[in-house]
């Protein structure tokens, strides 16, 4: 399960809004809970790197990862996910985004974001034990 500020809810749907009707997207901090769940008290905006197909693809820096990993670590916070909008498609993960989701454990926020206006955010935690049984499998949000 997924636990989510509602600042930090509230922030990555309207990055989505605001980025329209390009991908946004962007790294969840906070810190993974004894019984499995984790708890996101930030979302950190990221830019989309991505300029060949910006509309349907979305890539962060790796320098920037690294730079909002270190300062959530001076903060005691963890990565714990990301997220990314679907401009004009469903709140589902692609064949793509399991391709490119490398954080075991992590979770894969997606916003479907229709004619400029957040609708529908899912949340998709990456199981397995490493890059050869990957997985996306559901995941509940409970906004807190």
């Amino acid at each position: 399960m997924l636990k989510i500020t509602q600042a930090a809810y509230a922030s990555l749907r309207q990055h989505g809004e605001e980025t329209y009707p390009h991908e946004c997207c962007g790294v969840l901090l906070g810190r993974f809970e004894d019984d499995g769940s984790k708890i996101a008290t930030r979302a950190a905006r990221c830019g989309n790197t991505r300029d060949d197909s910006p509309h349907n693809r979305y890539n962060i820096d790796p320098k920037e990862l690294v730079r909002i990993q270190r300062e959530g670590r001076e903060r005691g916070e963890d990565i714990v996910g990301f997220y990314h909008s679907h401009p004009d498609h469903p709140a589902q993960w692609s064949p793509t985004d399991l391709a490119e989701a490398h954080w075991i454990g992590c979770s894969y926020v997606i916003t479907s974001v229709e004619k400029g206006k957040a609708v529908l955010t899912n949340s998709f935690e990456l199981a397995g034990r490493d890059e050869d049984d990957k997985k996306f499998v559901d995941e509940r949000i409970a906004v807190v």
